[in-house]
Protein backbone atom coordinates (compact mmCIF):
# COMPACT_ATOMS: atom_id res chain seq x y z
CA UNK A 1 0.00 0.00 0.00
CA UNK A 2 1.38 3.50 -0.84
CA UNK A 3 1.88 5.71 2.00
CA UNK A 4 1.88 9.27 1.88
CA UNK A 5 2.83 12.14 4.59
CA UNK A 6 0.29 14.90 4.04
CA UNK A 7 0.21 18.19 6.74
CA UNK A 8 -3.87 18.17 6.41
CA UNK A 9 -5.83 17.27 9.60
CA UNK A 10 -7.13 13.53 9.29
CA UNK A 11 -10.36 12.06 10.75
CA UNK A 12 -13.56 10.08 8.69
CA UNK A 13 -14.53 11.87 5.68
CA UNK A 14 -11.72 14.39 5.60
CA UNK A 15 -10.98 15.27 1.76
CA UNK A 16 -7.14 15.16 1.32
CA UNK A 17 -5.20 18.01 -1.76
CA UNK A 18 -1.80 16.25 -2.11
CA UNK A 19 1.01 17.90 -2.92
CA UNK A 20 1.93 18.40 -6.51
CA UNK A 21 4.41 16.21 -6.52
CA UNK A 22 2.77 13.50 -4.39
CA UNK A 23 0.02 13.58 -7.15
CA UNK A 24 2.12 13.00 -9.89
CA UNK A 25 3.61 10.06 -8.09
CA UNK A 26 0.32 8.74 -7.49
CA UNK A 27 -1.27 9.03 -10.79
CA UNK A 28 2.02 9.16 -13.49
CA UNK A 29 4.61 6.59 -11.62
CA UNK A 30 2.50 4.65 -9.72
CA UNK A 31 -0.30 4.56 -12.35
CA UNK A 32 -3.26 4.91 -9.73
CA UNK A 33 -6.31 5.76 -10.50
CA UNK A 34 -10.14 6.41 -9.11
CA UNK A 35 -10.92 4.79 -5.85
CA UNK A 36 -7.67 3.31 -5.55
CA UNK A 37 -6.41 3.03 -2.15
CA UNK A 38 -3.51 4.93 -0.23
CA UNK A 39 -2.26 5.38 3.37
CA UNK A 40 -1.71 8.70 4.95
CA UNK A 41 -0.56 10.35 8.34
CA UNK A 42 0.53 13.72 9.66
CA UNK A 43 2.21 12.39 12.90
CA UNK A 44 -0.33 13.73 14.62
CA UNK A 45 -3.81 11.88 13.83
CA UNK A 46 -2.54 8.31 13.13
CA UNK A 47 -2.66 6.37 9.74
CA UNK A 48 -6.00 6.63 7.54
CA UNK A 49 -6.72 4.66 4.66
CA UNK A 50 -7.94 6.86 1.66
CA UNK A 51 -9.52 6.51 -1.94
CA UNK A 52 -8.49 8.57 -5.04
CA UNK A 53 -12.05 10.88 -5.47
CA UNK A 54 -10.94 12.74 -7.80
CA UNK A 55 -8.33 13.35 -10.56
CA UNK A 56 -7.54 16.61 -12.67
CA UNK A 57 -6.65 17.81 -15.62
CA UNK A 58 -3.43 18.79 -14.56
CA UNK A 59 -2.06 16.25 -12.54
CA UNK A 60 -3.86 17.50 -9.04
CA UNK A 61 -6.40 14.75 -7.32
CA UNK A 62 -8.19 14.95 -4.23
CA UNK A 63 -7.96 11.68 -1.66
CA UNK A 64 -11.00 11.48 0.66
CA UNK A 65 -10.58 9.72 3.77
CA UNK A 66 -12.44 6.56 4.54
CA UNK A 67 -10.84 4.74 7.79
CA UNK A 68 -8.04 4.75 10.38
CA UNK A 69 -5.79 2.29 10.03
CA UNK A 70 -3.74 2.57 12.85
CA UNK A 71 -3.84 5.35 16.36
CA UNK A 72 -1.10 7.83 16.42
CA UNK A 73 1.58 6.10 18.86
CA UNK A 74 4.62 8.09 20.27
CA UNK A 75 8.52 6.91 19.10
CA UNK A 76 11.06 6.54 21.85
CA UNK A 77 12.51 10.30 22.74
CA UNK A 78 15.68 9.83 20.96
CA UNK A 79 18.00 12.15 18.92
CA UNK A 80 20.56 11.98 17.11
CA UNK A 81 22.96 14.76 17.24
CA UNK A 82 25.30 14.73 14.44
CA UNK A 83 28.39 16.79 13.45
CA UNK A 84 27.94 18.48 9.88
CA UNK A 85 29.90 15.94 8.28
CA UNK A 86 29.72 16.00 3.72
CA UNK A 87 26.31 15.76 2.35
CA UNK A 88 25.69 12.39 0.80
CA UNK A 89 26.85 10.89 4.30
CA UNK A 90 24.55 13.40 6.22
CA UNK A 91 21.85 12.57 3.79
CA UNK A 92 22.22 8.82 4.80
CA UNK A 93 22.40 9.38 8.62
CA UNK A 94 18.71 11.58 8.27
CA UNK A 95 17.19 8.74 6.13
CA UNK A 96 18.78 5.82 8.72
CA UNK A 97 17.53 7.71 11.72
CA UNK A 98 14.40 7.81 10.13
CA UNK A 99 14.31 4.48 9.45
CA UNK A 100 15.73 3.73 13.24
CA UNK A 101 13.07 5.57 14.64
CA UNK A 102 14.68 9.05 16.16
CA UNK A 103 12.48 11.62 16.97
CA UNK A 104 14.83 14.58 15.57
CA UNK A 105 17.91 15.10 14.23
CA UNK A 106 19.89 18.04 15.72
CA UNK A 107 23.07 19.10 13.41
CA UNK A 108 25.71 20.53 15.11
CA UNK A 109 29.10 22.45 14.16
CA UNK A 110 31.49 21.22 15.38
CA UNK A 111 35.40 22.44 15.59
CA UNK A 112 36.88 19.94 13.40
CA UNK A 113 33.51 19.75 10.94
CA UNK A 114 34.61 19.59 7.69
CA UNK A 115 31.00 20.66 5.94
CA UNK A 116 29.51 24.17 7.32
CA UNK A 117 25.97 23.90 5.64
CA UNK A 118 23.56 21.89 5.44
CA UNK A 119 20.14 22.21 3.42
CA UNK A 120 17.18 21.23 5.92
CA UNK A 121 14.48 21.59 3.51
CA UNK A 122 15.68 18.92 1.31
CA UNK A 123 17.10 16.59 4.92
CA UNK A 124 13.10 17.37 5.76
CA UNK A 125 12.58 15.56 2.45
CA UNK A 126 14.55 12.94 2.86
CA UNK A 127 13.09 12.01 6.08
CA UNK A 128 9.60 12.17 4.89
CA UNK A 129 10.29 9.40 2.55
CA UNK A 130 11.67 7.54 4.85
CA UNK A 131 8.66 7.74 7.34
CA UNK A 132 6.53 6.78 4.55
CA UNK A 133 8.52 3.57 3.27
CA UNK A 134 9.24 2.24 6.56
CA UNK A 135 5.67 2.20 8.26
CA UNK A 136 6.09 4.88 11.19
CA UNK A 137 3.45 7.27 11.85
CA UNK A 138 5.32 10.63 12.33
CA UNK A 139 8.73 11.98 10.60
CA UNK A 140 11.55 12.77 13.22
CA UNK A 141 12.08 16.89 13.17
CA UNK A 142 15.39 18.16 11.66
CA UNK A 143 17.09 20.80 13.92
CA UNK A 144 19.22 23.59 11.86
CA UNK A 145 23.15 23.62 12.79
CA UNK A 146 24.00 25.09 15.69
CA UNK A 147 27.71 25.40 17.45
CA UNK A 148 27.88 22.52 18.76
CA UNK A 149 28.97 24.27 22.22
CA UNK A 150 25.78 26.07 22.14
CA UNK A 151 23.73 23.08 22.43
CA UNK A 152 26.32 21.22 25.15
CA UNK A 153 25.45 24.59 26.94
CA UNK A 154 21.45 23.88 27.03
CA UNK A 155 21.17 20.64 27.28
CA UNK A 156 18.63 19.55 29.53
CA UNK A 157 20.15 18.20 32.86
CA UNK A 158 16.90 15.64 32.71
CA UNK A 159 18.07 14.47 29.27
CA UNK A 160 21.04 11.41 28.95
CA UNK A 161 23.78 12.14 26.37
CA UNK A 162 25.42 9.14 24.93
CA UNK A 163 28.87 10.84 23.68
CA UNK A 164 30.32 8.25 20.88
CA UNK A 165 34.02 8.81 21.80
CA UNK A 166 36.01 7.92 19.00
CA UNK A 167 39.62 7.38 20.83
CA UNK A 168 38.47 4.14 22.78
CA UNK A 169 38.37 5.54 26.68
CA UNK A 170 34.98 4.13 27.55
CA UNK A 171 33.20 0.87 27.98
CA UNK A 172 31.43 -0.28 24.95
CA UNK A 173 27.84 1.02 24.24
CA UNK A 174 25.90 -2.40 25.51
CA UNK A 175 27.73 -2.59 28.66
CA UNK A 176 27.52 1.16 29.12
CA UNK A 177 23.33 0.56 28.79
CA UNK A 178 23.17 -2.89 30.36
CA UNK A 179 21.39 -1.43 33.85
CA UNK A 180 19.75 1.80 32.04
CA UNK A 181 16.03 2.08 32.62
CA UNK A 182 13.76 2.24 29.25
CA UNK A 183 11.84 5.56 28.85
CA UNK A 184 13.43 8.74 29.93
CA UNK A 185 14.94 11.15 26.98
CA UNK A 186 18.16 10.44 25.40
CA UNK A 187 20.40 11.90 22.81
CA UNK A 188 23.31 10.30 20.59
CA UNK A 189 25.92 12.64 20.01
CA UNK A 190 28.27 11.32 16.83
CA UNK A 191 31.10 13.77 16.07
CA UNK A 192 32.71 14.70 12.42
CA UNK A 193 34.90 12.98 10.33
CA UNK A 194 37.64 14.75 12.08
CA UNK A 195 36.79 13.37 15.68
CA UNK A 196 36.05 15.27 18.51
CA UNK A 197 38.63 18.42 19.79
CA UNK A 198 40.62 17.70 23.01
CA UNK A 199 38.13 20.59 24.20
CA UNK A 200 34.99 19.02 23.04
CA UNK A 201 35.36 15.81 24.46
CA UNK A 202 36.94 17.65 28.18
CA UNK A 203 33.52 19.46 27.68
CA UNK A 204 31.33 16.48 27.18
CA UNK A 205 33.35 14.64 29.91
CA UNK A 206 32.48 17.13 33.16
CA UNK A 207 29.02 16.68 32.09
CA UNK A 208 26.93 15.17 34.65
CA UNK A 209 24.09 13.71 32.34
CA UNK A 210 26.86 12.13 29.87
CA UNK A 211 27.30 8.73 29.19
CA UNK A 212 30.97 7.59 27.12
CA UNK A 213 30.67 4.58 24.97
CA UNK A 214 33.15 3.30 22.22
CA UNK A 215 31.49 1.44 19.30
CA UNK A 216 33.94 -1.33 19.47
CA UNK A 217 37.62 -1.58 18.06
CA UNK A 218 37.90 0.05 14.79
CA UNK A 219 37.24 3.33 14.10
CA UNK A 220 33.81 4.19 12.43
CA UNK A 221 32.96 7.12 9.80
CA UNK A 222 30.40 9.34 11.26
CA UNK A 223 27.24 7.63 9.02
CA UNK A 224 28.35 4.23 10.38
CA UNK A 225 28.63 5.19 13.87
CA UNK A 226 25.32 6.80 13.78
CA UNK A 227 23.94 3.75 12.26
CA UNK A 228 25.45 1.78 14.59
CA UNK A 229 24.77 3.71 17.49
CA UNK A 230 21.07 4.15 17.28
CA UNK A 231 20.46 -0.18 16.43
CA UNK A 232 22.28 -0.95 19.28
CA UNK A 233 20.49 1.46 21.83
CA UNK A 234 17.34 0.51 20.44
CA UNK A 235 18.11 -2.66 20.59
CA UNK A 236 19.18 -2.23 24.40
CA UNK A 237 16.42 0.05 26.00
CA UNK A 238 14.64 1.39 22.74
CA UNK A 239 11.11 -0.28 21.34
CA UNK A 240 13.41 -2.85 19.73
CA UNK A 241 13.85 -4.60 23.26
Amino acid sequence: MIRLFVENALGLGASVVPRQDQARYLTTVMRQGLGDSVLLFNGRDGEWAATISDIGKRGGCVLTVTAQSRPQITPPDLDVIIALIKRPRLETVVEKAAELGARRVVLAQARRSNSDRARPERLEAIAAEAAEQTGRLDVPVIVEAKKLDAILETFPADRRLLFCDETGEAPDILTALKDAAPGGGWSILIGPEGGFSPEERAKLRAMPNVVPVQLGPRILRADTAAIAAMSLWQAAIGDWA
